[in-house]
């Protein structure tokens, strides 16, 4: 496998596109600031320079590139590779409801004998991330490694896009399959946050909207804690998730993330879904707990893949409430990952608005919040 990565920020890239990468065999990666979708012409310049590539990326809440975040960029990796196949699939998403039958349809066009990993890239507003994956999950088996993260557009929550045809374009959802026996895909994933306050019954929810928890209206009960911060709702809500559980005590805990509220309805809306007659907490995290999480995802990735040396693709999709917890030190997170991976990584990825991994080695893969996921791709 071939690898190059480039950095496009104040009106120029930081090393040559290598158009002598091209090929049916090449994947281009590109993170961009949500403004890109207003100023095309360096994603176009992508589409024109690879046309023969697999060209997939999205909308951010920050553009990793190397070991630093940045705004207003584009990160880009290029792996050309040598001994796997790739497939680009992608599928419109008109309304969260549609999320199962938006994974199913993806799963019909990346369906193959050979199929190893699934890399998906997600609108992050539109969607339910728990069906989307569950789909996937369900159709394609549980030997294919799912992973990937949700567009961000800051802490603004107002539009995100995806990649489609080298352009940017809302309301979709795309995926790129890896095929053959030679590509290894590795999967790291951990939060760092603490459980705080009572646990709550989760006694109204539909899908992922949470409508009433210990029977009180759910949006005032979560004001009552958030106190002055209520104010910045729901983009103060990034600083307290939840962890949710299923009934039953085994069943591992998921961060959810607020993405809207209703206040007509007293509603809080979640990236992914919130089970019904499970138990909620608020969480909290420290600067130090975060950073260190990071790299737990990113030895984890490194362990879980079956090579590790050689050229190594790394993309890590953290969300954009740990970056605005961590402030002046979220460039520490992307560090501590980049020093986990193995000496000839090229390292890319992105903020979200959801993250797409399993949970622990060798489970199935759900979609997460507050958490960084980290996804290796190397041929052996």
């Amino acid at each position: 496998m071939q690898l190059q990565s480039s950095h496009f920020s104040k009106g120029r890239w930081s090393a040559p596109l290598p158009s002598h990468y091209d090929s049916a065999a090449t994947l281009v990666l590109a993170f961009a600031a949500p403004e890109f979708a207003d100023h095309p012409a360096p994603l176009a310049e992508l589409a024109a320079v690879f046309p023969n590539s697999v060209i997939a990326g999205c909308s951010t809440s920050g553009e990793i590139t190397g070991s630093q975040v940045q705004d207003a960029s584009i990160s880009v990796a290029v792996a050309r590779f040598e001994h796997s196949l790739l497939r680009y699939a992608s599928t419109p998403i008109a309304q969260p409801g549609d999320s199962f039958a938006a994974g199913e349809r993806l799963a019909e066009q990346l369906a193959g004998p050979d199929l190893r990993a699934v890399f998906v890239l997600s609108d992050g507003l539109g969607v339910n991330g728990t069906p989307l994956v569950d789909a996937l999950t369900r159709q394609l088996g549980a030997g294919v490694l799912i992973t990937g993260g949700l567009a961000g557009d800051g802490s603004r929550f107002k539009r995100t896009w995806v990649l489609h045809q080298g352009q940017p374009k809302g309301q979709t959802i795309c995926a790129v399959g890896f095929y053959g026996q030679r590509v290894n895909v590795g999967h790291g994933c951990d939060s760092g946050w603490s459980n705080f306050g009572p646990e709550r019954r989760i006694t109204h929810a539909e899908g992922n909207v949470l409508f009433e928890l210990d029977g009180k209206p759910a949006l005032a009960l979560y004001k009552s804690y958030l106190g002055e911060r209520a104010a910045g709702l729901p983009g103060t809500a990034l600083l307290f998730p939840l962890a949710v559980k299923r009934e039953g005590a085994d069943q591992d805990t998921l961060v959810r993330t607020i993405l809207a509220i209703d206040e007509s309805r007293q509603s809080l809306t979640f990236a992914g879904d919130v089970p019904q007659g499970g138990v909620a907490r608020l969480m909290r995290a420290s600067t130090d707990k975060l950073i260190g999480s990071a790299g737990v995802a990113g030895a984890q990735a490194r362990s879980t893949s079956r090579l590790s040396v050689g050229p190594t693709l790394a993309v890590s999709v953290s969300c954009v409430g740990r970056r605005l917890v961590l402030g002046e030190r979220t460039d520490e997170e992307v560090e501590t990952v980049h020093d986990s991976l193995p000496a000839e990584s090229t390292h890319v990825g992105f903020y979200s608005y959801g993250e797409i991994s399993p949970t622990v080695p060798g489970g199935i893969s759900e979609l997460h919040n507050q958490t960084m996921t980290v996804t290796v791709i190397s041929e052996s």
